[in-house]
């Protein structure tokens, strides 16, 4: 079960991570080479565990190796090797639905591929026409089946990560989704998943007010709902919230509702102090750790129970550093 608390506490086992194995330094690029990711191998890398995956290594393709693109042919997206003609679609998707369904049974709890990429690419793909004429309208055939079998697994690209907010949220969503599995990893209670909801609630305020009060009105008639249906309902509800980037308007909400626990007992100077950096977030003067650093000292200071146990004031380990950019 997943408990309230800091990262450290709340995340009891290691976190797997599938990506693309060129990502990682591996030589299995068409040209021999590889696109080793710094952030990724150098600072994501030491808080998980990878599960490198190359799909076209993995139907049997040599290395180095001919480009292989995707073609629309006939109204259809094939897979095929332009300078030898060499039709792969079909052998790719059969290979997709077997990995993914064993990538299905690994655990794990977020998946980073290569953009681009005719097999890994997330979005904006290169699909040429009978011409020859390239339109960024297509997906890698393995990551069409990933995000097809696996709806609320984290699943980035990583170009995408380069951003502060969306690698941000990406990580987020990693830990979260870590926690919810430990949650339903074994035997439940409805009291189990209320304490868990009661930690996630900030957390989802930020991305989405209006998710935050569905998910609410689902864990008030719990018990009313078969258990099934409440773990599948609640997991797709709160990975789906999860996924809509959180931006420093609604930081700040969040924030000035946190400050409602404790406003009373501030002395007025530090309510100003706190309200300011409060509002210098909302306006991206600094950034989200300045004024949680100060909210996570009163939270201590005045022993705030009900904020203490908020995932949101430690969603992830504070070593990556994420919030010091958004």
């Amino acid at each position: 079960m997943v408990h309230a608390g800091s990262y450290d506490d709340r995340v009891e086992s290691e976190i797997r991570i599938g990506v693309s194995s060129c990502l990682l330094g591996e030589n299995v690029r068409f040209d021999g080479g590889h696109k080793r990711d710094p952030f990724l191998v150098g600072s994501f890398g030491r808080f998980v565990t990878w599960v490198p995956v190359c799909p076209e290594v993995e139907i049997g393709l040599g290395t180095p190796r001919e480009s292989i693109r995707l073609e629309r042919r006939e109204g259809e997206i094939r897979l095929v090797g332009p300078k030898s003609g060499r039709d792969l679609t079909q052998v790719m998707r059969a290979y997709a639905e077997r990995r993914v369904r064993a990538l299905e049974n690994a655990k794990l709890c977020g998946y980073v591929l290569k953009k681009d990429s005719p097999s890994c690419g997330m979005e904006r793909v290169r699909v040429y026409d009978d011409k020859g004429v390239p339109a960024r309208t297509g997906r890698g055939l393995f990551a069409e089946v990933l995000l097809q079998r696996l709806p609320n697994l984290p699943i980035e690209e990583e170009g995408r990560l380069s951003d502060a907010r969306l690698r941000e949220n990406f990580v987020e969503r990693v830990f979260a989704y870590k926690r919810l599995s430990e949650l339903f990893a074994g035997r439940w209670s409805v009291g189990d998943l209320v304490a868990f909801h009661t930690a996630e609630k900030l957390l989802v305020m930020a991305h989405s007010p209006e998710a935050y009060r569905r998910l609410g009105r689902r864990v008030a008639a719990a018990k009313g709902t078969p258990r099934t249906a409440l773990r599948e309902g609640y997991s797709d509800e709160l990975m789906e919230a999860l996924k809509v980037l959180a931006t420093p308007r609604k930081h700040a909400n969040v924030m000035q509702h946190m400050l409602g626990h404790f406003s009373e007992t501030l002395a007025p100077a530090e309510r100003q102090e706190l309200l300011g950096l409060i509002g210098d977030h909302r306006h991206g003067l600094v950034p989200l750790v300045v004024p949680l650093t100060l909210i996570r000292h009163y939270v201590r200071r005045f022993d705030v129970a009900y904020l203490r146990g908020q995932a949101y004031l430690d969603p992830h380990p504070k070593e990556l550093m994420l919030r010091n950019h958004v």
